[in-house]
């Protein structure tokens, strides 16, 4: 058995990543409108009828944006915790599923660890998948590299993970100071070198696929991202940059 995942959009506007191994496809977040969400499925062969469930991180709206309307659509269950069933409100005619961070569950034969970290959300959590012997974590969406979350992202075989803003760029960019402060705080967003110090930290050599995603359109560049990735990209296969307007297509683990 193989696995792959695909991001549909990676950015502060929305966000979206499928996961796909034997008979299950989950759809980790639907920060886009459930119309668009659709319309990048498409682009893959795919449509919503096609998903098993949708797994959501956090209550931000580019995170969870189209859910509600995707999962009535299809009649998708939806896994969140309860912290961010609350934030978000969420309405009593969506098949929830609350879930605890570090207490794994399946889905249709895949094993999911929520894992818990640090970001501005009621309770925040990221995902890891193991199916078949393969291991795949994902990680946006955190303000710093725990001990805890380096634990659980040690050996994947697969690895979407953020490297949000340039801590220069950030501080000379656009934003108010009061933002500023909480995209590079403890609880906001990976800069470029945090994210190439914990690929460092968790065996990079294992890794058949890296994607780096959530990309801040204003406050990094490609080039920066890639200067910071130099010290992995001598020992993974390829590092793909997921971007918010276009989809990164299948990246087949096995």
């Amino acid at each position: 058995m193989v696995m792959r995942f695909a991001s549909l959009g990676s950015g502060s506007k929305g966000n979206a990543t499928l996961v796909e191994a034997g008979d299950a496809c989950l759809l980790l977040d639907c920060g886009f409108s459930a119309r668009e969400l659709e319309r990048r499925l498409s682009m893959l062969q795919l449509d919503g009828a096609r998903l098993s469930g949708i797994l959501v991180t956090h209550e931000h709206s580019d995170h969870i944006k189209g859910v509600w309307t995707l999962s009535r659509r299809h009649q998708l269950p939806v896994y969140m915790t309860g912290g961010t069933a609350k934030a978000s409100a969420a309405p009593a005619d969506i098949d929830l599923h609350l879930i605890t961070p570090q207490q794994r569950f399946q889905v249709q034969g895949v094993d999911v660890l929520p894992v818990a970290v640090p970001h501005d959300a009621r309770e925040p959590v990221q995902f890891v998948f193991n199916c078949a012997g393969l291991k795949l974590g994902v990680l946006t969406d955190l303000g710093h590299i725990s001990s805890h979350v380096r634990e659980c992202y040690q050996g994947c075989d697969g690895l979407f993970v953020e490297a949000n803003h340039d801590r220069e760029m950030l501080a000379d960019g656009p934003y108010p100071y009061s933002l500023k402060q909480r995209v590079a705080g403890d609880w906001g967003h990976l800069n470029n070198e945090q994210t190439a110090g914990l690929l460092n930290a968790v065996e990079p050599r294992t890794l058949q696929a890296l994607v780096v995603g959530h990309i801040s359109q204003q406050n990094n560049a490609l080039s920066a991202v890639q200067e910071a990735m130099a010290s992995v990209a001598s020992v993974v296969p390829e590092i793909i940059y997921a971007s918010q307007d276009d989809c990164v297509d299948w990246l087949v683990l096995e």
